[in-house]
C-alpha cells in the first residue's frame, strides 16, 4: 500500500447502548482508492461520519497527512482537505447547476463580507475566479452544457454527478464517497467508476469509498476494508478480500446494503 494520507486508529463509536464501531483501524494510501464494505448495519457510514467529524468518536485517533485531526471539528477537517459526499443527495435544488458547484469553490476562495456587500474589485475578481473554476469542474464531469439549468430539473444520475462535481470543486486531498452509485443503473455505475478513476488522476486525490455495488468496488479499489457488526474482519486487495472465508460468511449471513 502507498504511504497513508489518512490514518484512523482504534476508532470506537457508541450510540446509547449500541456499539456502532469497535477498535477500527483504517489507512488510506496516498493516491489510492480505499473501499469500505460490509453487510447491512456493519458501521460503514458511521465510520465515514466519524472521519469527517460529523459524529464524535468515543475513542481513537485520526490523522490527515501530518495533521492530527482527532479533535478538529468538521469544518476544520474540510479546510485541511477532507471533503465528503452523502448517500442521500444533498444538492441545493433552488440553485442552478453552476451555483451548486460554486459553493464548493467558496470553501477555498474567500473574500471579506464587506467587500462582497460593496461589490469591490477584489470581490468581483474572486467571484469570476470561482465561476471559471466551477465551469472547469462541470466540464470534467460532463455537465458544462447544463450549467445554467436549475439543479432540481436534472435527472437523478446527473444530480449524482453534480454532487461529485461540487466536492471536486473544493479541491480535496481526501475525498470520502458515501454510496455514490446508489440509485444508478448499470451503465451509469460503469461511467461513474471510470469518472472516479479519472478524478483521482486529474486532481491527485486519495479516495475512501463506501459502496454496496461489489462490481464497482472490485474494479476501481486498490485496498478494501471489510466491516461486520462494527469490527474489521478483513483487509487487503480486492482479490484477497474476495477469497477471505470470513467475508464470504458475513455476506452469506445477511443482506448487503
Amino acid at each position: 500500500m502507498a504511504e497513508p494520507l489518512l490514518s484512523c486508529e482504534d476508532v470506537a463509536v457508541r450510540f446509547g447502548g449500541l456499539q456502532a464501531l469497535s477498535a477500527v483501524d483504517l489507512a488510506a494510501g496516498q493516491g489510492e482508492v480505499t473501499a469500505v464494505i460490509g453487510p447491512n448495519g456493519a458501521g460503514k457510514t458511521t465510520l465515514i461520519n466519524a472521519i469527517s467529524g460529523m459524529v464524535p468518536a468515543m475513542r481513537g485517533t485520526f490523522r490527515l497527512g501530518a495533521d492530527d485531526i482527532t479533535c478538529a471539528p468538521a469544518h476544520e477537517r474540510s479546510r485541511l482537505g477532507l471533503v465528503r459526499t452523502f448517500q442521500n443527495l444533498e444538492i441545493f435544488s433552488n440553485m442552478t447547476v453552476l451555483e451548486n458547484v460554486m459553493t464548493g469553490c467558496h470553501a477555498r476562495l474567500r473574500v471579506a463580507s464587506w467587500q462582497s456587500l460593496l461589490r469591490t474589485r477584489a470581490s468581483r475578481a474572486v467571484e469570476a475566479a470561482i465561476s471559471a473554476q466551477a465551469l472547469e469542474v462541470l466540464d470534467f464531469v460532463g455537465l458544462a452544457e447544463l450549467a445554467g439549468h436549475p439543479a432540481r430539473d436534472l435527472p437523478f444520475g446527473k444530480q449524482r454527478l453534480l454532487e461529485l462535481a461540487r466536492a471536486l470543486a473544493a479541491r480535496p486531498r481526501l475525498l470520502l464517497l458515501d454510496e455514490p452509485a446508489a440509485g444508478l443503473n448499470m451503465s451509469e455505475t460503469q461511467a461513474l467508476g471510470d469518472l472516479i478513476l479519472r478524478a483521482r488522476e486529474h486532481f491527485g486525490l486519495s479516495i475512501v469509498l463506501v459502496e454496496h455495488d461489489m462490481d464497482l468496488v472490485m474494479r476501481i479499489s486498490d485496498q478494501v476494508l471489510v466491516l461486520c457488526f462494527g469490527q474489521v474482519i478483513s483487509r487487503g486487495t480486492p482479490a484477497q478480500v474476495q477469497r477471505d472465508p470470513e467475508v464470504i460468511s458475513a455476506y452469506l449471513g445477511g443482506d448487503e446494503d
